[in-house]
């Protein structure tokens, strides 16, 4: 399956209930899992299968969930590797770390 320009475009949804931001290409579900802990957003999980991995999915929906963050003034543990490396580039987020 390819990546089309309407495939991009779609955007990241945050279903609460779950405790995840999902963002789905055509059948395929991209997502980003975390358990919130009183005033921590703790980030553990996020997965892009392997055919769409490098397009910047994992970026779109790690900057929602750190933008959800400091939208109800959240610390962020990121417990999950990819979550800390993009910390780690994105230092404009680096206020949110628990």
């Amino acid at each position: 399956m390819t990546l089309s320009d309407e495939h991009l475009a779609a955007g990241v949804v945050h279903n609460q209930a779950a405790q995840q931001f999902e963002l789905r290409i055509g059948n395929v579900l991209c997502l980003l899992q975390y358990r919130r802990r009183e005033q921590t957003m703790v980030i553990y999980h996020t997965e892009v299968p392997p055919p769409f991995e490098g397009r910047g999915l994992a970026a779109r929906m790690t900057r929602a969930a750190l933008d959800f963050a400091r939208s109800e003034n959240l610390r962020v543990e990121p417990r999950c590797p990819y979550t800390a490396a993009f910390l780690r580039k994105h230092r404009q987020y680096l206020d949110l770390l628990a």
